[in-house]
């Protein structure tokens, strides 16, 4: 039997703590960035962001484990290939936005916040919460602002930090919401 999309989206909000634990993890990433970005140099801010990269998906499942969430979706939820394909549409952008750090150092994190901000409008779907719409939406123009405002590496990366920490405390307090609500509604589907 196929999933409904609120199932699938259910069985994601579930699996991955709606996603708040990759926001966390997110934000991590940027600060030590924002910490090479303060105490050694732009390329190692650059590299840290890059590295620490690959490290959220990992650190935000042992988070969801850590916070009683599985860290995984069902077998068959058709949003899991949505998450996939989001994944490779960043990982496409990131020679691009390296590519501009090379011409102009101070970019690549504005750059970043709009490839970053485009993929969370993505799991504005996967999760069905408008969040990732405001979050999306909130990094892409925060992005914009940067370069416009030609702001320092250390302020970008560091925009970057306090805004997924400010929406990841956002999606674990709604997390919680759904949660508290689904147990009720269950058992009304039930009858």
């Amino acid at each position: 039997m196929e999933m409904s999309v609120t199932q699938a989206q259910s069985d994601m909000r579930q699996g991955y703590y709606s996603g708040a634990t990759g926001i966390l993890a997110s934000s991590l990433a940027w600060f030590v960035a924002a910490g090479f970005a303060a105490l050694a140099s732009p390329p190692q801010a650059v590299w840290a962001l890059l590295i620490g990269g690959m490290f959220i998906h990992p650190v935000g499942l042992l988070l969801c484990r850590l916070l009683g969430s599985r860290g995984s979706h069902e077998k068959g939820n058709p949003l899991g290939l949505l998450a996939g394909a989001s994944t490779f549409w960043l990982i496409f952008c990131l020679p691009v936005a390296y590519l501009l750090s090379l011409w102009q150092p101070a970019l690549f994190f504005p750059a970043m916040l709009l490839v970053i901000g485009g993929r969370y409008l993505v799991f504005a779907t996967i999760y069905g919460m408008r969040l990732y719409w405001v979050l999306g939406l909130v990094l892409a123009g925060a992005g914009f602002a940067l370069a416009v405002l030609k702001a320092s590496v250390f302020a970008g990366a560091l925009a970057g930090a306090v805004l997924e920490a400010v929406f990841a405390i956002a999606c674990v307090v709604q997390h919680r919401r759904f949660a508290a609500i689904m147990p009720a509604r269950e058992r009304r589907s039930q009858h």
